[in-house]
């Protein structure tokens, strides 16, 4: 009797793990699914579900989510990224314990077709007809910013505008004037649109940020700099907003709304 309860105990077992082992995707496939999830609930408006091997849009749009292409360098994800390149390298929240690699640029990796199926294409003047204006610090003289409305985003920077308010005075000096938001323009180095032709980045001062391309033409050499204090990223990710600091290719004046890498 005994036996064959523990006869029948292990063929549950065996069966139990059979079942778990086909439901559980495992290795890079776990990873990319995981960020896929992550990428359809940050953007609820807009995006319905995935299968792992395409995005469906809530208007029955299909996208591929790869370009077949597995030996892509790190320049060619920059200029001609697929929505898992974009997704690729994490972002982690919280002060940098390090300056970080050379090639870690986490959001720096942009799939054009789905930023234009979402926010538009500038060059047609499809962001343009979605800006609103957002006060900027206004209890401290900021005045106002223009940023797109969908996605919430122009909500998202109107909760950091009130946040960034409240700071100690001498961190304003970082903030006021803002350095821009939309431009309908591509990034310099890669001739790839920038998150500011969506009008969903803006840049904080340019005086005290660091840029990388500035400082390998400097006396001082290339390496990491950054003087914007944690206290001012820290509420712009509380929001849903990646740093360009804590890219290796800094731009510490940067910030974009990507909250799928949040």
């Amino acid at each position: 009797m005994i036996s064959t309860a523990r006869n029948r105990l292990v063929r549950c077992g065996l069966v139990w793990g059979v079942l778990m082992a086909a439901l559980v995707p495992s290795g890079a496939a776990s990873a990319q699914a995981v960020s896929l999830d992550a990428l359809v609930r940050a953007y609820p408006d807009l995006l319905a579900s995935h299968d792992g091997s395409v995005l469906l849009w809530k208007d029955g749009t299909r996208m591929p989510v790869s370009d077949g292409r597995g030996d892509k360098s790190f320049d060619d994800r920059l200029r001609q990224a697929s929505i898992l390149d974009q997704l690729s390298i994490p972002y982690v929240k919280g002060p940098l314990p390090t300056p970080p690699a050379p090639e870690h640029d986490p959001g720096r990796f942009r799939n054009s077709a789905f930023f234009d199926k979402m926010y538009g294409d500038c060059s047609k003047g499809e962001v343009q007809r979605k800006l609103v204006s957002v006060p900027w610090l206004p209890k401290s003289g900021g005045g106002s910013v223009q940023v797109t409305s969908v996605n919430g985003v122009a909500d998202r920077l109107r909760a950091v505008s009130e946040d960034l308010d409240k700071l100690a005075p001498d961190l304003k000096k970082y903030l006021i004037p803002s350095a821009g938001t939309f431009n309908c323009r591509t990034v310099k180095d890669t001739g790839s649109r920038s998150m500011h032709a969506w009008g969903a980045a803006i840049d904080i001062s340019t005086t005290l940020s660091d840029y990388w391309l500035w400082a390998r033409g400097s006396a001082k050499g290339g390496g990491y700099r950054n003087r914007i204090p944690f206290a001012i990223v820290a509420i712009f990710e509380k929001h849903g907003f990646i740093w360009g600091g804590k890219w290796g290719h800094f731009d510490t004046m940067h910030f974009e709304y990507r909250p799928e890498l949040l």
